[in-house]
């Protein structure tokens, strides 16, 4: 990653890629990609992929924005999200990015306030 140690802020494409870690510091996978709203542009989703070997098998994952923070010491991200909760998430519709009964119930699922403000 190459940002700057003095800003807060940080270019998509450093972000894409980055490396992702359970609370125990286990890697658990690493952001694809981050879907941002238009509006407001706040960052809204890190799409994820986990598990996998080589790039094959693996599974991705819309998650909220609010479910990771950034550590400076690992250079990644951390989240609390177990493997069972991937499991047992809402699956994506086929325009999942456009149906806001799937974004409500994401938010729900993983307890946390939607980019969008409160429900």
């Amino acid at each position: 990653m190459t940002t700057s140690k003095k800003s807060n802020i940080i270019s998509s494409k450093d972000v894409n890629g980055t490396e992702v870690y359970g609370n125990d510091g286990d890697n658990v996978g690493h952001i694809d990609h981050l879907m941002i709203d238009k509006k407001s542009g706040h960052v809204a989703y890190a799409v994820m992929h986990f598990g996998g070997f080589l790039g094959m098998g693996e599974e991705s994952h819309a998650i909220p924005w609010a479910k990771l923070r950034y550590d400076t010491a690992k250079e990644g991200y951390i989240t609390d999200i177990t493997e069972e909760q991937l499991k047992g998430s809402p699956s994506r519709t086929e325009n999942w990015q456009d149906d806001p009964d799937w974004e409500k119930r994401t938010h729900e699922y993983y307890a946390v306030t939607p980019y969008w403000g409160a429900f």
